[in-house]
């Protein structure tokens, strides 16, 4: 069952086609990449998807809805959570206080309560905090709860980030570039990470620039090259699609696959 769908997604700015007639089918429990060399349209294509940009022709839906140009606060009550290129903790901030930042989508107690520090404020703060530690405990981070975002190590910091996401109850979880500026180790603990967010019955899409990365972790793969797909398939297909070949390693690399 397709969770989120895209189509012929298009992102205009001025005269740049960032991204052109893309479909998409993300399947509901699936881990879904995306693919392309620089400039290929990939973050634009997740700022869609969040809100962030508004589209400029097609639609996307999400469980059947449609969520075109809904404004990103909307999209994300609607269920869908991302991560970005850049970590965006607050590093003064522990663990806990930064994943319990990603409660307040649910919080019912407004503006009044929290400055008056309100029975209703305390007693929601109570169960946001169990919640808090809860979701930490599943993932294995409990250990660093209470450190100081700037106290982790880089992985440890985009695990946190991405625990932050998890707080909101997504049904959809966006992840732009999470492997960015990892050493291997660090990699290699990320990619079964995220798989193990997987198994607990998150979907997944994921943007990435370590091709070995994505194929290790997608169950299908989309491939963006100048703001439009050339190819989609399992990881298998995809890596061996001359098209692929060619956007990454030039026409080259292609003849010389034809040739073998």
């Amino acid at each position: 069952m397709a969770l989120l769908e895209a189509k012929q997604v298009s992102k205009y700015f001025r005269g740049l086609h960032a991204v052109e007639g893309v479909d998409a089918s993300v399947k509901e429990g699936e881990i879904f990449g995306i693919i392309g060399p620089n400039g290929a349209g990939k973050t634009t294509f997740l700022n869609l998807i969040s809100g962030i940009y508004p589209v400029t022709k097609g639609k996307f839906t999400f469980h059947g809805e449609d969520i075109t140009n809904l404004p990103s606060a909307k999209i994300a009550k609607k269920g869908i959570a991302r991560t970005f290129q850049s970590i965006q903790l607050f590093n003064s901030m522990t663990v806990l206080e930064n994943v319990i930042v990603g409660f307040h989508i649910s919080e019912r107690a407004g503006m009044f309560d929290a400055i008056f520090r309100t029975r209703r404020y305390r007693e929601e703060r109570k169960v946001i905090e169990a919640k808090g530690t809860a979701l930490l405990e599943k993932l294995g981070l409990s250990d660093v709860k209470s450190l100081l975002a700037k106290n982790l190590s880089y992985g440890m910091q985009r695990k946190v980030e991405i625990a932050r996401a998890l707080a909101t109850d997504p049904k959809l979880l966006l992840l732009d570039e999470p492997a960015a500026g990892m050493n291997p180790k660090e990699t290699r603990a990320l990619l079964e990470f995220i798989k193990d967010i997987n198994k607990e019955g998150y979907t997944i899409i994921v943007i990435e620039h370590d091709v070995k990365f994505m194929i290790q972790l997608c169950d299908r793969i989309m491939v963006l090259n100048y703001g439009k797909k050339i190819s989609e398939g399992l990881p298998s297909e995809v890596r061996s699609d001359p098209a692929v070949i060619e956007a990454y390693f030039g026409r080259g690399r292609v003849a010389q696959q034809g040739g073998a």
